[in-house]
């Protein structure tokens, strides 16, 4: 301390006392996260932009990282209403026509597992909110990724080991009763039991269930932590992915880590619906040409540049690849449970239906997401997540005439986080700030400037590894 002017221990001072704040509102930062928060603070200096820089706002970034948080969260729970309702008329399992437009503020129709009875969120498929006194519940589309958030800060690392991942899958992952796992997940979990450590828990020939959608709902966070950088977020999300994905749905996560990566440094002067179209077309470059993943992107593409309605582009995804199985794609020929409703690559085609028709509006796209069929929470909420962290919390709370929640519950799907399972979007984008602070200093040469608070973060000639060379 005795090295540091007089401003800047006001400065450190007043980073103390804003810590001291967290704590006594009981937002659920345990001790071990305290320590590091407190060791990751970062001297002020002074720099001068230069051309190859990125050069982004934290305070700015705080406020895309909770509304990342509150737009996952609204996505999420309003697409569970419509959860597994449509998945098509193929097998043992059929649910009729699709939803249409018109099906918005619709009675809602019960699920493949519902047992004739629509879903007990809400009647009509509408937006499912949590108002100021109530919390959002924890879900497998948000659950997961704040565990990695929480082993990242714990574990003082940029990229988490295969026993870091184990050690957080089996310490904060329920073992006996309801865990909230699936499929590729479940695999994965039961491997790591037996000392299994990833990413040999994802490989096809342990996992079975390495096709499925898990990965793609459980790594985008990764994205936001690695500012403009791609290289580096895929980097980091390597192993996590890997954990449960394999192949195209390794690809197709990658697809979305990416996107949330580059978000940073999307032109925001160019209106929503260019600055959404770019970010899917820079990712696209992620997707192995040869991969039905690459083949559904665009295809979706062509449809929706046709201009015909997302109904009827959603419609000829389920054709050409539930039906027909062009490009590759054999799930149906698997003969699985509900045709592979959970599969990562119907539902990928799915969630592209919905970001290109819905334009960068938030609500149009969750909206369209719900309605397109399949495992519609979990496209829908990667969609919200990232839509709202382009737009950041103000924006997103002003879309609802209520006053939105807070409040997170990660307990409700995960254990282990502290006596105070109730943490706050305010809180969750803070740690990931810190995050982000030690891999700009550490991982991408970048600087911090606390005082007047942004980052630095140097350009790189080419920051999504070609695939298609």
């Amino acid at each position: 301390m005795k090295y540091l002017n007089l401003k800047r221990l006001l400065i450190v001072c007043f980073n103390m006392m804003l810590l001291l704040l967290v704590l006594n509102c009981k937002k659920s930062i345990n001790e071990k996260d305290v320590n590091l928060i407190s060791n990751q603070e970062l001297p002020a200096q002074a720099f001068t932009s230069t051309p190859n820089e990125f050069i982004i706002s934290r305070i700015d970034y705080e406020k895309k990282l909770y509304g990342f948080w509150l737009g996952q969260c609204i996505a999420n729970w309003t697409g569970l209403v419509t959860e597994m309702d449509k998945i098509g008329n193929i097998g043992t399992i059929k649910t009729g026509d699709f939803y249409t437009r018109a099906d918005w503020g619709g009675p809602d129709q019960p699920s493949i597992w519902g047992e004739g009875v629509p879903s007990d969120l809400s009647d009509t498929i509408d937006f499912v909110l949590r108002d100021s006194s109530e919390v959002w519940g924890a879900d497998d589309d948000t659950d997961i990724e704040y565990m990695y958030q929480h082993l990242l800060l714990v574990n003082k690392t940029s990229l988490l080991t295969p026993e870091m991942i184990k050690e957080g899958w089996l310490k904060h992952i329920k073992s006996e009763e309801e865990n909230f796992l699936w499929v590729s997940n479940q695999r994965a979990f039961d491997l790591m039991k037996e000392g299994v450590l990833p990413p040999d828990t994802g490989r096809p020939e342990n996992n079975e269930h390495f096709e499925m959608i898990d990965a793609q709902l459980t790594t985008e966070l990764f994205g936001l932590f690695a500012p403009t950088r791609p290289d580096f977020a895929l980097k980091m999300a390597d192993l996590p992915i890997r954990t449960v994905a394999s192949e195209n749905a390794l690809w197709i996560s990658q697809f979305y880590v990416v996107m949330h990566a580059l978000a940073a440094r999307v032109d925001a002067s160019m209106p929503i619906d260019k600055q959404t179209k770019w970010l899917s077309k820079e990712a696209r470059n992620i997707l192995p040409n040869h991969s039905y993943a690459a083949k559904m992107f665009d295809y979706v593409e062509r449809k929706y540049h046709s201009n015909i309605p997302w109904e009827q582009t959603r419609d000829s995804i389920y054709k050409r690849y539930q039906v027909d199985q062009k490009d590759g794609y054999n799930i149906t020929a698997q003969e699985l449970y509900c045709n592979g409703c959970f599969a990562a690559g119907i539902n990928f085609a799915a969630g592209l239906v919905s970001w290109f028709y819905g334009e960068g509006d938030f609500k149009e796209t969750i909206k369209i997401g719900v309605l397109c069929g399949w495992d519609s929470d979990n496209p829908t909420a990667t969609w919200g997540g990232l839509l709202g962290f382009i737009y950041g919390k103000d924006y997103i709370e002003n879309l609802f005439e209520i006053p939105l929640s807070d409040k997170f519950n990660i307990h409700r799907t995960r254990q282990n986080f502290g006596k105070d399972s109730i943490d706050t979007f305010e809180n969750m984008a803070q740690k990931g700030l810190f995050i982000i602070d030690k891999v700009v200093k550490e991982e991408l040469n970048g600087t911090m400037n606390i005082k007047e608070g942004y980052w630095r973060i140097p350009k790189v000639s080419q920051s999504i590894p070609s695939v298609n060379n």
